[in-house]
């Protein structure tokens, strides 16, 4: 099977399912007769920018890469939106507070609105640092995402 066939098989398992980790997508693959490994597994997400987003009963799982203009963004919006308790510049960076387990949603919003003047973020559990290069910056995006999630 050819990788680009691979990719789309993966995309509609985590469509459907939510396997939250590599063995589990490798199982889910073998049960449907495809022969795969870890490794394998692993080079696909990285090269469909797969992210891991909070799902149910505290579990996380796997989710397509989302764009601005993506229905899943606003989707996305929409769910996690009274996620964020607060937003606060810090040097040429803003923290963003969020519910436990909600910060790496967050950053898929935050990277997929493509707000001028990120140049990255990182997520942890409930927090999200969102890098910009100078302190006037941070102050002009800390302002345009606590609009975004209506702080």
């Amino acid at each position: 099977m050819n990788k680009r066939k691979r990719q789309e098989i993966i995309l509609e398992i985590i469509s459907k399912t939510e396997a939250d980790t590599q063995e589990e997508l490798v199982a889910i693959l073998e049960s449907q007769g495809l022969k795969v490994t870890q490794a394998t597994v692993s080079r696909d997400i990285k090269e469909m920018g797969l992210v891991k987003v909070s799902g149910k009963d505290k579990k996380y799982r796997y989710q397509k890469p989302m764009t601005e203009e993506s229905d899943d963004v606003n989707a996305l919006l929409k769910h996690f939106g009274s996620a964020v308790l607060s937003v606060t510049p810090a040097m040429n960076g803003i923290v963003v507070r969020t519910l436990s387990g909600n910060a790496n949603a967050v950053g898929v919003i935050v990277d997929g609105r493509k707000i001028e003047g990120v140049i990255g973020t990182i997520a942890g559990d409930d927090t999200l640092l969102v890098i910009t290069p100078d302190v006037e910056t941070a102050k002009y995006v800390a302002e345009r995402i606590g609009e975004l999630f209506k702080l």
